[in-house]
């Protein structure tokens, strides 16, 4: 175990009021007494109901236990989380909370239910037959179901998302009224059409983000909550710490392996990186790191978390159901922008610890060897799930036995540890609930996305929309290639823009049914576009002005909240154009896999090199010093590099040979004229 001081345990002080502060998603209720017993065992049992629809799923299919588990779960956010979002609030559950609550369940549950009214017959097979001509209390019903997401989703991510939902709501209603020369005019959507497209159709509440949310992320979130219960966490950390031990470089290099291994037990970037910096703020600070530096550091490892195999964000998941493909294949899709991604943290790390004189920083902890005796066992649940998806195994099954596999380590460490059996039972059952609790808000903003890809596809917009961006492009430039670069370039200003917003869920599914047709009409490939989706959607935490990875570690480290935004910014600075190579050319493909063996070798040390060249842009540090010369020939060879064609290529390599020549002579001028 690492060692660490009393002043540096101060650190770790507040953590989870500082997650809750800076989080995209708003801090839930501190329960106490009947009511958290309430929740706790009301959580456990959607867990259950999670757990055997993997292995016994209902046989009406999936689209009722959809029903039914929205109708579970979003109670619970009404119970969990507060009407204002403040910690003012009394942290139990007031009467309205639980009128909410009651009316959700019995709204989500109606389709199930023997209630038709009107004359109609209940039952969810009668429902179903009613798709079209609802009855008047299916309306209200699926009105009021509309009105409590929202309201859901406002208490869980705030306003913005609810108010994007109403602003496409208005535009399905009141369609008919725009200007018909307009291309994005319609005839207007009737009301109980709306509410039939939203509660009686499988591309609203019930569509895919609620199918993904119910069936991969829910059990991810559990399988983190159990693993985490385990003492993986501290395990990784402390394997990290022992992996680089001592040198200058090894406090950065260790922030960076330690949020990469944390990820596997966190969905969010900005838990990561405010879990991150409680351990390794300390360390950073006794090795010199200026507090803007360590903040951006640990912002960038933390963000770097669910880029990275092998468990991805949620917005994972959804790209493997939105392509049909197995989720083992988006894995591999990201393993080597993971690559390139870390690479460039490599370099600045290397170039930060020379630059400002980091020290090296002397720990108590043990060697790897010993580490790994005690608790290697906690990358086996890991393996496994690789490997039940190399075998083709679905992925919800795969994250079931892994989450098996780390509660019965579980529970050999509590039997060795001197523990009982029935502290271990406790031990799963709170990590059961932690899970159910921990999804909540994706729950929340699943059922909300329904509602714009309903509108979207209900409505034509989002082709329209993308037939406008294209035209577009191509009004600025008539040739192909640079349409092309311009549409993408306007593509990933848009997702991060809109990510700023909306979490990173809510970003990807809207920029996929909005942005996605727009570079497919460019004949950009759909593995190209939603990587290229995903990783703008993700990096939008990290993205100034709001940055809420950035600001959360500026609260850790105490820095300037802007200059530590920048600082991340330089970190992750290769992340922000390498999606770009994977849209531009036919061989960017090759660095998600998509071509043979020798393309994708010459393709990934191409972009090596442009990102090496973007570290020395940034770092300001290339064998020594790098003045500004050397840096802005860096600034070409960079993006002529990630360009990856051979004439860019070749140009790029020559722009980069050039200021290496200026750096190197710059370097021995000052040493020849000191020997003068």
């Amino acid at each position: 175990m690492v060692t660490r001081s009393t002043e540096d345990m101060d650190a770790e002080v507040g953590v989870a009021g500082t997650v809750g502060e800076h989080d995209e998603e708003r801090p839930a209720r501190r329960l106490t007494g009947r009511w958290d017993r309430f929740v706790w065992a009301a959580s456990i049992a959607v867990a259950l109901l999670v757990l055997k629809q993997v292995f016994w799923p209902f046989a009406t299919g999936n689209q009722f236990y959809l029903v039914i588990f929205l109708a579970l779960t979003l109670p619970l956010v009404f119970l969990c989380y507060r009407m204002r979002g403040t910690a003012k609030d009394p942290d139990n559950p007031g009467p309205l909370d639980w009128a909410f609550a009651v009316i959700a369940l019995l709204v989500g549950l109606y389709p199930v239910l023997p209630v038709g009214g009107d004359g109609f017959a209940g039952g969810f097979d009668a429902f179903l037959d009613r798709q079209g001509i609802l009855s008047t209390p299916d309306v209200i019903a699926g009105a009021l179901l509309l009105v409590l997401v929202l309201e859901a989703t406002r208490r869980t991510t705030g306003l913005v998302l609810p108010l994007v939902c109403l602003a496409f709501l208005a535009y399905a209603y009141y369609g008919g009224y725009l200007p018909q020369d307009w291309d994005i005019a319609h005839a207007g959507v009737d009301f109980s059409q709306i509410v039939n497209a939203l509660y009686n159709d499988q591309s609203g509440f019930y569509g895919i983000p609620l199918d993904v949310a119910a069936t991969y992320i829910v059990l991810f979130t559990i399988y983190g909550a159990v693993l985490s219960a385990s003492g993986a966490g501290t395990f990784f950390v402390d394997l990290s710490f022992a992996t680089f031990r001592r040198s200058r470089t090894a406090p950065g290099r260790t922030a960076a392996l330690s949020g990469f291994l944390l990820g596997t037990v966190s969905g969010s970037g900005t838990a990561t990186t405010v879990s991150l910096g409680a351990i390794t703020w300390p360390v950073l600070r006794r090795a010199g790191y200026p507090r803007e530096n360590a903040g951006g550091l640990l912002a960038a490892s933390g963000i770097g978390a669910i880029l990275s195999p092998p468990t991805l964000g949620a917005a994972a998941f959804i790209i493997a159901e939105y392509l049909q493909v197995s989720y083992l294949t988006v894995l591999l899709w990201a393993i080597m922008p993971t690559v390139l991604y870390y690479l460039g943290i490599a370099f600045a790390v290397e170039a930060d610890a020379r630059r400002f004189g980091a020290k090296p920083v002397d720990l108590d902890t043990p060697r790897v060897w010993e580490l790994l005796k005690g608790g290697g066992y906690h990358f086996v649940s890991l393996g496994i799930i690789v490997v039940f998806l190399a075998l083709d195994i679905p992925p919800f099954t795969a994250v079931v036995y892994a989450t098996g596999v780390s509660a019965l380590f579980a529970l050999i460490s509590q039997l060795v540890g001197g523990g009982s059996p029935l502290a271990w039972v406790r031990l799963i059952a709170d990590s059961l609930a932690e899970g159910i609790r921990g999804a909540l808000p994706v729950v929340a903003v699943c059922a909300a996305a329904g509602v714009i890809t309903s509108t979207i596809t209900k409505t034509g917009l989002g082709q329209e929309l993308a037939s406008t961006l294209v035209d577009k492009a191509q009004a600025l430039a008539s040739n192909p290639t640079m349409a092309l670069v311009l549409t993408a370039v306007f593509a990933a200003v848009a997702v991060s823009v809109l990510g700023l917003a909306v979490p990173v869920t809510a970003s990807f599914i809207i920029a996929w049914v909005v942005l996605g047709p727009a570079l497919a009409d460019l004949n950009v490939a759909p593995p190209e576009v939603a990587m290229f989706i995903f990783y703008y959607a993700v990096l939008s935490e990290v993205t100034p002005p709001t940055a809420l990875a950035a600001v959360a570690a500026a609260a850790i480290t105490g820095g300037s909240v802007m200059r530590t935004m920048w600082q991340t910014w330089k970190y992750t600075l290769p992340a922000f154009l390498v999606p770009l190579a994977f849209v531009l050319t036919d061989n960017g493909s090759a660095l998600l896999l998509q071509q043979d063996a020798v393309t994708v070798l010459w393709v990934v040390v191409v972009s090596a090199l442009g990102v090496a060249a973007l570290a020395v842009v940034t770092g300001g540090w290339l064998f020594g010093p790098a003045r500004w010369p050397e840096r802005a020939m860096c600034v070409p060879a960079a993006l002529l590099l990630l360009y990856l064609q051979p004439l860019s290529i070749a140009i790029g390599v020559g722009f980069f040979a050039v200021a290496v020549v200026i750096h190197l002579i710059g370097r021995r001028t000052p040493r020849e004229q000191g020997a003068q």
